[in-house]
This record gives structure tokens, C-alpha cells and sequence, in this order.
């Protein structure tokens, strides 16, 4: 009995890791953050050393670059440049031609505690949205902001309650947010603070999650890989909240 049970253990976590193996597309070093660039049909992947990754939707990885001693935490992928969040409150702006860096502070962070680090960015409208990483609900936050050349202004907080929130992606209006405690993304309506739909996931080390316009949903695990999914496969419904 006991040598069944120890195989059937074997068999159950033996799936599981061959499933997550089998959509993973690219290796790289404690990705924290990754996005859909729509002009280039590419992904940008941050991680926490300070270098993204440009890689193609298969996973060939196109380019790196070191950009200095930065824990880059967040990336939102535009035309002409990168955005990135970095974990001790700052935005940092790439250009994508040249990679001429610009280091945003982020101010009025006055409601934002020194203990919940920045975990993710992402764009409404003109707008950015940061999320404030917290292991209990009352902390669980999204900070918005507006960005210029010199400065992010905090220009209100918004409490969801989702513990744990690594990374997220905005479609449509709503936000992509994953859990990384709960293994769950989480479909949210900014403008009425309301989650929509909430869908389980692989038990991996999620950082970020970034959506195509094919129907696919990427996430960046921090033990160092990039998964692929179809939106399909994982049973998320997009209709009214995504492309």
C-alpha cells in the first residue's frame, strides 16, 4: 500500500512538471515581469538583475541588455520605449532604438508602506498602474499614476484585496492580475473595483503575465523560465474583458 501511494505521489507531481515543461518557451534568470510589444509581435522580459530579454513568441531570444544595478519588477512594452518599475520606487524609461535611459522617481507615496515593494506594471489609457505587493488584504493595493519626464505623481490608490499580486497586464480596461501565493489570475474592472472572474493556475513562481492578440497568455517565472498558455487551455474567459 505504502509503495502505491508513494507512486501514485511520483505520478501526480511527475505530470504536473512535465505539463509545465512542455509550455515552457525560454529560459531566463529571475524573470520578473514580462509584455506583449503589439508593433513588433515580440515580448519584453524583465528580471530582477537589471537586464530584459527581447524574445519572439516561440521564445527565441532576440536581444539582452544590462541596464545597471536595477531590480526591475515591472515592464510595460510601447512603441518607442520600455517602461520598467523598479522595486524602490522608481519608473525607468528605455528607448527601444537607442536605450537611452530615463530614472523616474515616484512621488506621493505617502499611502504606500515601506514593506510592500512594487511587483508590476501596467498602462490604462495615458495613465500607469503599479501593483503594491502585499500578503494580507488590507495592503493588497494598486497605485495609479501619471508620468512625465521628471516625475510619476501617485494619483490615487485603489484597494483590491488580492494577496500576493506579482505581475499584471491590462486589455481592453481590465487588469490581468496573478497571485503568486494563490496560483490564481484574477481578472479585474479598475473603474468599478470589481474582480470578474478568478482562474487557477500552474504552480510555478509567477512574476508577471502578458496576453497577445492571438488568443495566448505568457508568464514570467521567477525560477527562471517563460511559460506559454492559451487562454483556452487555462479555462479564462475574455469575452467583455479582453481582445
Amino acid at each position: 500500500m505504502k509503495r502505491f501511494f508513494t507512486l501514485l505521489i511520483s505520478f501526480f507531481f511527475g505530470g504536473c512538471s512535465s505539463d509545465i515543461s512542455k509550455h515552457t518557451i525560454s529560459k531566463i534568470p529571475e524573470a520578473s515581469d514580462i509584455s506583449y510589444c503589439s508593433n513588433t509581435q515580440t515580448l519584453v522580459v524583465a528580471n530582477d538583475e537589471g537586464r530584459f530579454y527581447e524574445i519572439t513568441a516561440e521564445g527565441k531570444i532576440l536581444s539582452e541588455t544590462y541596464l545597471g544595478k536595477y531590480d526591475l519588477e515591472g515592464v510595460v512594452c510601447e512603441k518607442g520605449r520600455f517602461v520598467f518599475a523598479v522595486e524602490n520606487g522608481y519608473i525607468l524609461t528605455v528607448e527601444r532604438q537607442t536605450l537611452k535611459q530615463n530614472l523616474i522617481p515616484i512621488v506621493n507615496m505617502e499611502d504606500i508602506s515601506k514593506k510592500h515593494g512594487i511587483e508590476g506594471i501596467a498602462k490604462i489609457g495615458s495613465d500607469y498602474v503599479i501593483s503594491i505587493q502585499s500578503k494580507n488584504k488590507k495592503g493588497a493595493m494598486l497605485a495609479m499614476l501619471s508620468l512625465t519626464d521628471s516625475e510619476a505623481i501617485v494619483k490615487k490608490t485603489i484597494h483590491h484585496g488580492i494577496i500576493d499580486s506579482s505581475g499584471m497586464d491590462c486589455r481592453d480596461g481590465k487588469l490581468y492580475i496573478v497571485s503568486d501565493k494563490k496560483d490564481k489570475l484574477y481578472i479585474y474592472d479598475i473603474q468599478n473595483n470589481e474582480i470578474l472572474q478568478k482562474a487557477p493556475l500552474p504552480a510555478i513562481a509567477t512574476e508577471g503575465v502578458a496576453l497577445d492578440d492571438d488568443g495566448n497568455i505568457f508568464f514570467a517565472d521567477d525560477n527562471g523560465a517563460v511559460l506559454k498558455y492559451t487562454l483556452k487551455e487555462l479555462d479564462i474567459q475574455t469575452k467583455g474583458s479582453g481582445k
